[in-house]
């Protein structure tokens, strides 16, 4: 009898022991407020519905919201309904099934006010200042028009009767003063954009854009929620006199990843590398001793250039210039702009130099070698990316801005 006690009274504590561990091995819920859960109804009470969260977890919610106009429950012991999470008291979990008027949409404004948690709104209407916000059912809230998207508000009858969430930036007077902010969301979803999309860039890649914004070094472009740099000397092979005849605000454009600084979250683009680069045929359409029709693009003191195609100039030096007659300007022989006959005296493809003389003119005697700031200009190395570090220094300030509605 005795062993059979104690053999009874192991087995209890073993029960014991197994409960207790699997109490250990639960994992509390951690819900915020205004979440949505799927939960059990394990009982009915004249006021309360209790709820079933998984493992040990319970809640409960007003029995008044499971009675339809005819004062029935709608849902019995042992189904499964959706709630919204309103606030954890004294260890016990409060939900609601619709977020509506009364107490339970104050508490969970409240809650989400203090949690950052973001609601869900309707825009009623434009009023002075911004707008009247639904939330909760039939409360009101007042969102500024710098508060609402990012940028610039041209057409406020574009926001009225989408639905939008809000980060509610004050709660006042019970719910009777709410202030709302939709930008601190858009601005969150557009930086984990960006850090994501900055992530996956590597140099060398071609991705689509837009034209978002055009200055006087270049254009910014919306590569998908991050803002690239295009540089004047990126967007074409030749030299682009003025962006707006190049590029429209708006327009859709492929473009090549040439430079990403990720700790200044900066990336530079390029136009021109999706075009066939004139260099490559320079050899074969511009052989030494060949005569071609060009247009003087710049003037200089030591000579002019020459724009043979798009992307292809040439030096006529100020020695070539004179017929033998010394000047003093390239201005003295020749006009912007004026079409010339050109020969190739020499060219340099690595260095994508070409000199040229004028074809009507005959060598001057004693002119036989190119000058000493001729043969440095032939001897220079190209500039690949222009002055882009400057640009983005020079234009760091220009960052695309909304203008704020007051």
């Amino acid at each position: 009898m005795e062993q059979e006690k104690e053999t009874t009274q192991e087995s209890a504590e073993e029960m014991s022991f197994a409960e207790l561990f699997e109490q250990s091995q639960t994992e509390p819920v951690w819900l915020k407020p205004g979440q949505k859960v799927d939960v059990r109804i394990v009982k009915v009470t004249p006021e309360w519905v209790f709820l079933d969260l998984g493992g040990k977890n319970e809640g409960y919610l007003d029995r008044k919201e499971l009675i339809d106009e005819n004062g029935e429950l709608t849902a019995k012991e042992g189904d499964t309904i959706r709630a919204y999470f309103l606030s954890s008291r004294q260890n016990e979990k409060l939900f609601t099934t619709k977020i509506a008027a009364g107490e339970a949409s104050r508490i969970y404004l409240e809650d989400a006010w203090r949690s950052g948690i973001p609601v869900e709104g309707v825009v009623d209407k434009e009023i002075k200042g911004g707008f009247e916000v639904r939330i909760a059912g039939t409360m009101r809230g007042f969102c500024p028009f710098s508060q609402m998207g990012l940028g610039r508000i041209d057409a406020p009858a574009d926001y009225v009767g989408r639905r939008l969430p809000f980060i509610i930036l004050e709660y006042e007077q019970k719910g009777r003063n709410i202030i709302l902010s939709n930008r601190m969301i858009v601005a969150k979803e557009q930086k984990a954009l960006r850090d994501a999309l900055m992530q996956s860039l590597r140099e060398g890649q071609v991705v689509k854009g837009k034209i978002i914004s055009l200055q006087k070094f270049g254009a910014f472009v919306d590569i998908g929620g991050m803002h690239g740099l295009l540089p004047m000397s990126e967007i074409a092979w030749g030299h682009t006199e003025d962006i707006n005849d190049a590029l429209k605000v708006g327009e859709e454009v492929e473009v090549a990843v040439l430079k990403i600084d990720r700790e200044k979250d900066r990336i530079s683009l390029s136009l021109k590398q999706m075009l066939a680069d004139p260099w490559e045929k320079v050899e074969s359409g511009y052989p030494e001793g060949s005569v071609h029709t060009g247009r003087v693009s710049r003037m200089t003191n030591f000579g002019a250039f020459v724009t043979l195609e798009a992307g292809i100039d040439g030096l006529l030096h100020i020695s070539r210039l004179g017929a033998g007659k010394r000047i003093k300007h390239a201005g003295e022989i020749l006009k912007q702009g004026q079409a010339i006959e050109v020969k190739i005296e020499k060219m340099d493809r690595t260095a994508r130099r070409l000199s040229l003389i004028l074809a009507s003119h005959e060598e001057a005697a004693g002119e036989k070698e190119a000058p000493e700031d001729f043969r440095q200009y032939l001897q220079k190395k190209p500039d690949s990316f222009g002055s882009l570090g400057d640009a983005f220094k020079n234009g760091s300030s220009l960052k695309t801005k909304g203008t704020e509605r007051k």
